[in-house]
């Protein structure tokens, strides 16, 4: 393995580092996509901020889907 790092070290690291990139990404098409109706978009900016992986996480596999075909963006 490079960098003398083992199986395990690796598959944290790009957990580590998938984590880093999906959080931003969320966080920008939540405040950006998300329309501004109701109290929706500070719920999830809420989840996003508190449990930054998970909450990011579930914005992109669980709210973009549905924003996408109620709105179309």
């Amino acid at each position: 393995m490079p960098f003398g790092l083992g199986f395990g070290e690796l598959l944290l690291t790009l957990l580590m580092l998938s984590g880093f990139l999906v959080w931003p990404w969320a966080l920008v098409e939540c405040l950006v996509r998300e329309s501004g109706e109701g109290n929706t978009k500070i719920a999830w900016l809420l989840a996003i901020l508190l449990a930054p992986f998970l909450g990011a996480l579930l914005y992109l596999l669980v709210r973009r889907p549905r924003r996408i075909s109620e709105l179309g963006r």
